[in-house]
C-alpha cells in the first residue's frame, strides 16, 4: 500500500495550451491604407447590443451616401436582396434609436414629401444641442439683467398741491358729439394652458424659415391658438391659415401671425344634436412601407396603390 502508482495521466495533458504569440480563434484585423473614399462609422453603431445586423449595415451604407441621394425604401429594396418589408422593419429600428428621423414637409405643390436625416452619432447631437440651449438661456439671461431695487434716499418727496385760485367761469363751448371708433375686439384667450399649441407654433419653421419665432412669440400667441383648437379647429386647418399666402417681404412674422389669428378666427361649433351621429376623426398620416409617400392610416404599413398595384395600373391607363 506505501507504494505509488500513477493510474491517472498528468493534467497537463488535458489543459489547454496557448500559443506566446497571437491567438489562435477569434477575429483577425488586417488593416490596409485606404485611399479617399472611405466613411468613419463609430463602435456605437457596429457593437449597438440592440439592433439586428441587418439596421447596422443599412445606418452604415446610408452614412456612406452622398448628400441627397434617395434613401426611401423602394430604393434601398433595389439595393439589397432583402425585401421592403424588412428594410421597413430596420429602418424603424433606426429611427427608434436615434440614428434616423423621417420630416414630413409640404412642397410649393401642396403635396407631402418625407425628408430622411441620418445621425452617425446621435448621443453627441443631443448632447451639443443641449449645450446650445443652456449658452442661449444664459446669454439671454445676461442681456436682461434685473432691475436694481429702488433707493429710499434718491427717491423723491412728493410736492404738496399748490392752492387752487379762482376763476371767472370760462364760456361753455357747443360742439358736435364725436363718435368713438369702436376699439378692435382683444384676442381670443383661453381657459387653461394648452402645450399642443405651443408645439404648433414652434413647428412653423419648417414650413417656412421665415416663421422662426422666439420664445417670447411663442408665449404671447399660444392663447389665440389654443382658443383655434377649442374651437374645433384642426392643426392642419391652423397651419395653413397662417402659412397660406405670405408676402414676399416678412420683417415682423409675429405681428402677421396675431393679426391672422385675431381677423380668422372660426366661431365656435354648434351643439351637436341627438339626431346628427358623431363624425369620425380622419386617420393620421403614415410613411408608407412601399413608396415612402405618406397617407392616412391608423396603424404603419403600405399604401392602397402598394397593397394593389394591379387595380392602381388599371383606373391609371382607363378602359380602351
Amino acid at each position: 500500500m506505501a507504494e505509488q502508482k500513477p493510474n491517472a495521466p498528468a493534467r497537463d495533458r488535458y489543459a489547454i495550451r496557448r500559443s506566446p504569440g497571437p491567438h489562435p480563434s477569434g477575429v483577425h484585423q488586417v488593416t490596409e491604407y485606404q485611399d479617399p473614399g472611405y466613411t468613419i462609422v463609430g463602435n456605437h453603431l457596429t457593437q449597438h447590443r440592440s439592433l439586428s445586423g441587418l439596421a447596422i449595415g443599412l445606418a452604415a451604407y446610408i452614412q456612406s451616401l452622398p448628400e441627397g441621394a434617395p434613401v426611401d425604401i423602394r430604393t434601398l429594396a433595389k439595393r439589397f436582396p432583402e425585401g421592403r418589408d424588412r428594410i421597413a422593419a430596420a429602418l424603424r429600428e433606426l429611427e427608434a434609436y436615434g440614428y434616423l428621423e423621417r420630416v414630413r414637409r409640404r412642397t410649393d405643390d401642396g403635396r407631402v414629401v418625407t425628408l430622411t436625416i441620418s445621425y452617425n452619432n446621435p448621443q453627441a447631437t443631443r448632447a451639443r444641442r443641449a449645450r446650445e440651449t443652456a449658452e442661449q438661456a444664459k446669454r439671454r439671461t445676461a442681456v436682461e439683467p434685473p432691475r436694481p431695487s429702488p433707493d429710499p434716499a434718491r427717491t423723491p418727496t412728493p410736492v404738496p398741491n399748490p392752492p387752487r385760485v379762482r376763476t371767472s367761469p370760462r364760456p361753455v363751448r357747443t360742439e358736435a358729439p364725436r363718435v368713438r371708433a369702436e376699439p378692435s375686439p382683444p384676442p381670443p384667450q383661453p381657459r387653461t394652458h394648452h402645450p399642443p399649441a405651443a408645439a404648433l407654433l414652434a413647428n412653423l419653421r419648417r414650413d417656412d424659415p421665415r416663421l422662426l419665432l422666439s420664445v417670447r412669440d411663442i408665449q404671447r400667441l399660444t392663447p389665440p391658438v389654443a382658443a383655434w383648437l377649442e374651437r374645433g379647429a384642426t392643426p392642419d386647418a391652423i397651419r395653413s391659415a397662417l402659412t397660406t399666402g405670405l408676402p414676399d417681404t416678412l420683417r415682423h412674422p409675429a405681428a402677421l401671425l396675431a393679426h391672422r389669428l385675431t381677423e380668422l378666427l372660426p366661431p365656435p361649433l354648434p351643439a351637436a344634436s341627438p339626431i346628427d351621429p358623431p363624425r369620425a376623426r380622419p386617420s393620421p398620416l403614415q410613411t408608407c412601407d412601399g413608396c415612402d409617400r405618406a397617407f392616412r392610416a391608423p396603424a404603419p404599413g403600405r399604401c392602397r396603390e402598394c397593397r394593389h398595384p394591379a387595380a392602381a395600373e388599371s383606373v391609371a391607363t382607363g378602359p380602351g
